[in-house]
């Protein structure tokens, strides 16, 4: 499943941005290819995140992957639920298995994310 109001990165993230703050999950194409989530390594409210970095890692059945920031911003929130909870990922990708709120400090790097016509086409 792709949604359509939503923006994508090539490393399988999403992106919903609102009001200048983005919540950024990974896609449900993602967590199908990992299989069962036992794991999420979450970032602390308030550290600033580069685009490209490592904000965290998800370790599944099949691997561990590090989690790839999308844009760059401030951590506003986490999603506390998926340390004693993180298969909510499989289970909910685009909803209850966001990972991260962030503000975003420039505008300018959502150009660069993918559309979800896209995102289809590298997944096909």
């Amino acid at each position: 499943m792709i949604k359509e109001d939503l923006l994508y990165t090539e490393t399988h993230e999403w992106v919903k941005v609102e009001d200048g703050e983005a919540l950024i999950g990974i896609t449900d194409y993602a967590q199908n290819e990992l299989g069962d989530i036992v794991y999420v390594e979450l970032p602390e409210i308030g550290d600033d995140l580069i685009k490209n970095d490592a904000l965290g890692t998800i370790e599944a059945v099949k691997a561990v992957e590090d989690i790839v920031a999308p844009i760059s911003g401030e951590i506003i929130d986490v999603n506390e639920e998926l340390e004693d909870t993180p298969e909510l990922i499989n289970q909910s990708a685009f909803e209850d298995g966001w990972i991260i709120r962030i503000k975003i400090s420039d505008d300018s790097e959502l150009e660069a994310l993918l559309s979800a016509k896209e995102y289809q086409e590298i997944v096909e």
